[in-house]
C-alpha cells in the first residue's frame, strides 16, 4: 500500500488521494481538462489518467459526461478508481503501447492526454519509478496520438497539454486524420516565453493551424509574498472551475 496525501483542486470541488512521493498532480491536467470541450451526454477518454485528476476535474463542470481512464500503473487506477467515488468514471489497467481489448472495443467523443514530458534521455531520472514512469516518455508521442485517432469518432477532438519545446514533436506525429489544429501557449508571466502548450485537434478537421494568443497565469513580473498570484482567468479555471474555449 503507498502512502497517499489527501489533496483538492477547483477549490475543493475535486479532492484526491494521491501518492505522497512519485508523480503529483499539478495545475496541468486542470488546464488540459478546462481546455476539452466535451458536452453533456458526450464520452471521453483519458490516456494515462493517473489518479483521475483532469477526468474528474472534467466531470466537475460535465457532470453528464461519460468518462473512461487508461493507466499504466495499478496503484494509480486504483486511487482513480476510489477517487471517482460513484461518478460516470471506468478506469482501465493498461498500456498506450499495446492497448488492451477492452478498450480498443471503444470509440469516444473526445480523448485528452498529458504524456511524459521528457524524452528518453532528456534531463535527470527520478530516483522514483513510480515519478519517472509518468514523465519520462517510453511509448513515443506518435503511438499516443495514433491511439488516440483510432479511438475518436469521427469530428471527435483531441486535447493534450505539452512543454512548449515538443511543439516540432507534435506537428511531426500527428499526421493528416486530424486537422483544424489550435495551439494555446501557456505562460507563466506576461511578456516570458510559454513554457507549455494546449493542443485541440479534431479528426478530420479540415480548418487551418491557429494559434491563440497567449494564457498567462499569473499576474506581475515575478513572485513577491506567499500565496498564489494567479490572473483572474487563470483562478476561475483552477479554482472556479471554468472552461478554456479555445477560439
Amino acid at each position: 500500500m503507498i502512502e497517499t496525501t489527501f489533496d483538492s483542486f477547483l477549490g475543493g470541488k475535486v479532492q484526491v488521494h494521491q501518492p505522497r512521493d512519485g508523480y503529483r498532480a499539478g495545475t496541468d491536467p486542470v488546464l488540459m481538462a478546462a481546455a476539452c470541450p466535451a458536452a453533456a451526454g458526450e464520452s471521453v477518454l483519458e490516456l494515462g489518467c493517473g489518479v483521475g485528476v483532469a477526468s474528474l476535474c472534467l466531470l466537475a463542470r460535465v457532470p453528464q459526461a461519460q468518462v473512461t481512464g487508461l493507466e499504466l500503473q495499478p496503484d494509480y487506477a486504483a486511487l482513480a478508481r476510489s477517487n471517482a467515488q460513484g461518478l460516470p468514471f471506468e478506469v482501465i489497467v493498461g498500456d498506450v503501447a499495446a492497448p488492451p481489448a477492452e478498450l480498443s472495443a471503444l470509440n469516444f467523443d473526445h480523448v485528452i492526454c498529458n504524456p511524459p514530458y521528457f524524452a528518453p534521455k532528456a534531463g535527470t531520472a527520478s530516483t522514483n519509478a513510480s515519478r519517472e514512469t509518468a514523465l519520462r516518455e517510453d511509448v513515443s508521442l506518435a503511438k499516443w496520438i495514433d491511439v488516440a485517432t483510432r479511438r475518436l469518432r469521427p469530428r471527435g477532438t483531441l486535447t493534450m497539454i505539452l512543454r512548449a519545446d515538443r511543439l516540432d514533436s507534435y506537428f511531426q506525429a500527428i499526421d493528416a486524420r486530424m486537422g483544424s489544429h489550435i495551439v494555446l501557449p501557456l505562460t507563466s508571466r506576461a511578456q516570458k516565453p510559454a513554457q507549455r502548450v494546449i493542443f485541440c485537434s479534431r479528426k478530420g478537421g479540415r480548418a487551418g493551424l491557429q494559434m491563440c494568443p497567449p494564457m498567462v497565469l499569473h499576474e506581475g513580473p515575478q513572485h513577491f509574498e506567499d500565496g498564489d498570484d494567479f490572473t483572474k482567468i487563470a483562478s476561475d479555471v483552477l479554482r472556479g472551475g471554468a472552461a478554456i474555449h479555445l477560439k
